[in-house]
């Protein structure tokens, strides 16, 4: 039976069926979604199907992409350190004195761990992670390094001011530099708990107190004093 022309022009058309590999989601939104669930959970705590709900993909595309849960985690803290370790560093690095390098970082982080700076999870990543411990050796040591380089970052400011004779010599750098640290991964352990960035920043203060105690208070001076300007 042949079709009228009135019913060929009703009929709808159908589309072209499109060929070729399927669409590829965003890598790099669904590792940044990946590394909020981690940051907040946890490694142990962060199941495959909790990371496949963030990332919005399947199990099947997790492991093409990434390889594992374990691999995963490895990218997820590279892109930590590319994407969030500025809010904490930044000031320190561009700061003209150690003293205020160390105010500022403890400062940064109060207002970052707890959430005022962005919309991320309180506290630091790498201070809360217990992963090393919990029978993932080559993640610990991964999280261990990266621990290791905020040291590292203090020290060698602080070798500069000696160098600039606002440290004295006979302090040791190396006892200093992880009192700061240690005061850095204790407000993150706070921060997890809900406290403030006034409780917070009240602790960088007192921190800052005993700074001054050991080093001394030329420096503070320094800072805290108005210029002729002013």
């Amino acid at each position: 039976m042949q079709k009228s022309p009135q019913s060929e022009q009703a009929e709808p058309r159908r589309p072209a069926r499109s060929r070729g590999r399927p669409r590829e989601f965003d890598r790099q939104a669904a590792l940044a979604q990946a590394t909020r669930m981690f940051w907040s959970k946890g490694y142990e705590a962060t199941s495959i199907s909790d990371l496949t709900k963030a990332m919005g993909i399947g199990s099947p595309s997790l492991y093409a992409a990434f390889g594992s849960k374990e691999a995963l985690y490895a990218e997820a803290l590279q892109h930590y350190g590319q994407c969030y370790e500025p809010l904490f560093w930044s000031n320190f690095h561009s700061a003209a004195t150690a003293r205020e390098a160390v105010m500022s970082l403890l400062l940064d982080s109060a207002a970052s761990m707890s959430g005022c700076r962005a919309d991320i999870p309180n506290g630091c990543m790498v201070a809360l992670s217990s992963v090393g411990s919990e029978g993932h050796e080559q993640l610990g040591e991964l999280l261990r390094s990266a621990r290791a380089v905020g040291l590292e970052r203090i020290k060698a400011r602080l070798e500069r001011a000696v160098a600039d004779g606002e440290v004295p010599t006979s302090v040791d750098l190396n006892a200093l530099a992880r009192f700061v640290q240690t005061v850095q991964s204790g407000m993150s352990i706070l921060a997890r708990d809900g406290a403030s960035r006034a409780e917070l920043e009240d602790v960088a203060q007192v921190a800052m107190m005993g700074w001054d105690a050991r080093v001394g208070d030329r420096a503070a001076s320094r800072l805290d004093r108005p210029s002729a300007g002013e």
